[in-house]
């Protein structure tokens, strides 16, 4: 069976949008980076990938939804890493700013 990649344009644009609001508030907190905040989301976005690819084989084995025999997205998994790591920077900029 072959593999084919037929994406919307709509997934790269969600990819670009969560993309560059990280890189973003990375940009505004930079003096926050360091080597034990890289580690940090580093873990967060591997934890929270390993929960994203649970919910899609919980989804997918129970009929929630389904995909296209051969047309997996898996633009979505690098979309769901970074996401994630949108969500943490913005939480930690929400942190910053009201403690």
């Amino acid at each position: 069976m072959p593999f084919v990649i037929e994406f919307s344009s709509s997934w790269y644009l969600l990819f670009v949008a969560f993309f560059l609001g990280w890189l973003a508030i990375t940009l505004i907190m930079r003096k926050h980076l360091n080597l034990k905040e890289a580690k940090r989301q580093l873990l967060v976005g591997v934890f929270g990938f390993c929960a994203l690819i649970a919910m899609e084989i919980f989804a997918v084995s129970t009929g929630l939804w389904t995909y296209f025999p051969a047309n997996w997205p898996v633009i979505l998994w690098p979309t769901y890493i970074v996401a994630i790591l949108f969500g943490y920077q913005l939480l930690r900029l929400v942190e910053k700013i009201y403690p």
